[in-house]
């Protein structure tokens, strides 16, 4: 393998809070090992368009501390295609960028995978997703700031609720991975937690309301991931309005703010040995690998590896739930 002199740096996907701080770390650890960083706008698609700039430590200076990614994010479907994928080599190559660090989740990884199959970029990942899928790591850049956003606002949410003596669907991101869900409905004691990981059934929600409902516990909690099998927040709560017509249900979609906000301690330093993780993998060789956090230590994980399936609930933790909750 040829030897890393100049890296290229992109975020890319959904944004995560502490992405920032990865940066921060990728372009101060390049430096000091004498490289040179280029950071890309908006991710792939500035790959496409040449959307370029040289990087000094300035250019990370106060970062550490903010949400969202100071080089702008996007989905890109040019890059799905080999006429986009060759822009990319071409401006690469004139750039003369050796190696490549990517801050996002399973598609920002695929999409490495199909480029390094047709063009040998040397690539390492950073892994960034609130929603805690990825395989190869305990735990993922912004998660912990994403739950306890959601833990604020669902303890916020509660105190009304008992004001009211109200039922409160409240949905919070997860499509395909219900960690969001399952650890902020833990933390806030909710009555029910819905997540595509568990086999649910709106008769079950609805006989819980119902016995808390006959023992004068009138405040129900219900803490719905988006991508839970009976739909969503909103036909939960169009059940419960259809078969409990007499209660007084709301519904709250924490949706964005989840996203935002200021990383939480334990966000900025996991970003911080990522990414200097990540700037070590392509100084020592070590391609198309994903920097993970594993019992506290960092491991690397192959591409080909991380896009192959998502992270499993622990059955225990699935258990636990059902004994807590109701």
């Amino acid at each position: 393998m040829a030897t890393i002199r100049k890296i290229g740096v992109l975020t890319s996907g959904g944004d995560a809070p502490g992405m920032n701080a990865a940066i921060r770390a990728v372009v101060r650890t390049a430096l000091y090992h004498n490289l040179e960083v280029v950071g890309i706008r908006n991710g792939y698609q500035g790959l496409i368009e040449g959307d370029l700039f040289q990087m000094q430590s300035t250019d990370v200076s106060g970062i550490l501390q903010r949400g969202g990614t100071i080089l702008k994010t996007s989905r890109c479907p040019a890059f799905t295609t080999a006429d986009g994928r060759a822009i990319a080599h071409r401006l690469i190559l004139n750039s003369g960028i050796d190696g490549l660090v990517l801050l996002g989740g399973d598609g920002t990884f695929r999409g490495a995978g199909v480029f390094f199959d047709e063009y040998h970029i040397p690539a390492a990942g950073v892994p960034c997703t609130i929603d805690k899928d990825l395989i190869g790591t305990d735990t993922s850049i912004g998660f912990d700031t994403a739950v306890n956003t959601a833990v604020e606002a669902i303890d916020k949410i509660k105190d009304t609720a008992e004001a009211h003596n109200r039922i409160f669907v409240i949905e919070v991101m997860g499509r395909d991975a219900g960690y969001i869900a399952l650890n902020s409905g833990l933390a806030c004691g909710a009555e029910d937690i819905l997540i595509p990981e568990a086999e649910e059934r709106m008769d079950d929600v609805i006989c819980n309301i119902d016995f808390n409902g006959r023992r004068h516990k009138n405040v129900h909690l219900i803490v719905v991931a988006e991508g839970n099998e009976l739909g969503g927040g909103k036909a939960v709560l169009d059940s419960i309005k259809k078969q409990l017509p007499e209660r007084d249900v709301r519904l709250c979609i924490l949706g964005h703010i989840q996203r935002g906000g200021s990383p939480s301690q334990a966000d900025r330093v996991l970003a911080s040995r990522l990414g200097y993780g990540a700037v070590m993998a392509l100084i020592n060789g070590n391609t198309q690998v994903m920097a993970g956090m594993v019992n506290g230590n960092i491991v690397y994980t192959p591409f080909s590896q991380v896009v192959k399936g998502t992270t499993l609930i622990p059955e225990d933790m699935l258990a636990m739930m059902k004994a807590l909750t109701g």
